[in-house]
């Protein structure tokens, strides 16, 4: 049981339940003791579920972020706009309410940072302390962000940035791997291809991200005010290993995959007329460009980096989205 010096269980504020790394994050606290609370906007029957309290409330309103966040230690924000859309009016909102919050709480906020934030002059090779100057407006917005938390470190408040590259994993359903890879809910029959071929990319599995971010949240008080780390994760030097695993994986329970490209053109077409495809455009310099991250201070005070191989965290994403003949099976059990 993770307890301070009474004895007394230690409460996290998880905001961002229901996405991937909020999920992970708040079950992970969970199993090493902690008691944690959720803010959600709609509390169904499965409220409470899994030992995490559930809290009706919407991150957007700062007193109900702040009621939720009496008695915390720590706050996971781990919240995002729903896909690409309405970026600039919600996510300097949410941060400026977690880190009101944080301050009168005294709690230590933790961040799941991106790679949005660096423009081609900070590739290939990314440490904490590279330059921030995207090119796109979605990086700007998450430079301003951490600036922000950098900035309320003046006003008491303690933080943790931990970056990693494109998220995957069993809930992760909103990612590039689920969404632009493969097709969730069917057998993986085809991997469609986004980068160029050659261009090394990164790539976060959630539940080792999620054990960063618990390790580190046990070592905060050692930590500077404003901690960043970035995390190697799974790193594909040439865009080819990720959709190798992805083929090694399905061939060992039955199946037959091909390789496709992505279908760029009809994402430019698409653009045209709604705002997700916009947006998918303007990061795909992360497709053509080599981005690594450093991950030197993260084992330097960790000792080493949460690593699952390869082909066991595609094998639990690809049955944990329904992409594999057992989960298939289950699917067909459970209806």
């Amino acid at each position: 049981m993770a307890a301070d010096l009474n004895g007394t269980a230690r409460t996290a504020l998880v905001l961002g339940v229901s996405g991937g790394i909020g999920g992970e994050v708040a079950r992970q606290l969970t199993g090493a003791g902690w008691r944690v609370r959720a803010l959600q906007r709609n509390v169904g029957s499965n409220a409470n579920a899994g030992g995490i309290e559930t809290v009706q409330g919407d991150v957007m309103d700062r007193a109900a972020v702040m009621r939720a966040a009496q008695g915390c230690e720590v706050i996971v924000h781990a919240v995002n706009p729903p896909g690409y859309r309405r970026w600039a009016d919600l996510v300097l909102p949410m941060i400026d309410n977690t880190l009101a919050a944080a301050q009168a709480a005294r709690a230590t906020v933790v961040l799941p940072g991106t790679v949005y934030n660096y423009g081609p002059d900070a590739l290939p090779l990314v440490a904490e302390d590279a330059p921030q100057q995207p090119r796109t407006r979605k990086g700007a917005i998450r430079v301003e962000l951490e600036r922000r938390i950098e900035a309320a470190t003046a006003r008491d408040v303690r933080a943790i940035v931990v970056r990693t590259g494109d998220f995957f994993g069993p809930r992760v359903g909103n990612s590039w791997l689920a969404q632009g890879f493969l097709t969730p809910g069917r057998p993986l029959r085809t991997v469609r291809e986004p980068g160029t071929p050659g261009a090394g990319h990164s790539w976060g599995y959630v539940p080792d991200v999620a054990r960063t971010m618990l390790e580190l949240i046990e070592q905060r008080a050692a930590l500077a005010p404003f901690a960043r780390f970035h995390m190697a994760g799974h790193w594909d030097a040439d865009g080819t290993q990720m959709p190798a695993a992805l083929c090694r994986v399905a061939a060992r329970h039955g199946l037959t995959v091909r390789c496709g490209a992505f279908p760029w053109p009809l994402i430019y077409i698409a653009a045209l007329f709604a705002t997700t495809p916009r947006e998918m455009l303007e990061m795909r310099y992360l497709w053509r460009e080599t981005l690594e991250l450093d991950n030197t201070r993260l084992v330097a005070t960790l000792g080493r980096e949460p690593h699952t191989p390869l082909d066991a965290a595609v094998e639990a994403t690809l049955l944990g989205l329904g992409c594999l003949p057992a989960a298939q099976n289950q699917v067909a059990a459970v209806h």
